[in-house]
């Protein structure tokens, strides 16, 4: 059994701040499901954020100017070592794929994001997580 809307309560997803569409195309695909998108600036605005909202999910660029994705992954480990993580890199490699095991990433995804990649993940995550299928087609 599926659980409902109301069993989440406010679906948040937390994720890097960029230069770049990336935020607004994210908005497209979380707004007519009435998910809330966070963006963070850096590691510490991760910190915070998470210190008073409920998140469901990090999305964290590696690629991210402000923050070392890497650190900003260990970091949330300390405090949330349960949240799920997504990882974008433009720079999908063996070395990449083995420190984002090790940190127990959710999935990582390559640069440029294809949105129907990244709602795939996010509708595993969510029916594995929080046997929630909001991110059903």
């Amino acid at each position: 059994m599926m659980a409902e809307r109301s069993q989440l309560g406010d679906v948040n997803v937390l994720a890097s701040a960029a230069n770049w569409a990336w935020p607004e195309a994210v908005r497209s695909l979380f707004r007519p499901r009435g998910i809330n998108l966070m963006v963070a600036e850096d590691t510490s605005d991760f910190v915070h954020i998470l210190g008073r909202t409920r998140v469901h999910t990090t999305i964290v660029d590696m690629d991210s100017e402000r923050a070392n994705a890497l650190a900003t992954i260990k970091i949330i480990r300390m405090d949330h070592p349960l949240l799920p993580c997504i990882l974008l890199t433009s720079r999908v490699d063996q070395d990449v794929l083995g420190k984002a095991l090790q940190l127990d990433v959710f999935g990582v995804i390559g640069k440029p994001v294809n949105m129907e990649v990244l709602h795939q993940l996010l509708n595993r995550l969510f029916l594995k997580k929080y046997n929630s299928d909001i991110f059903s087609q």
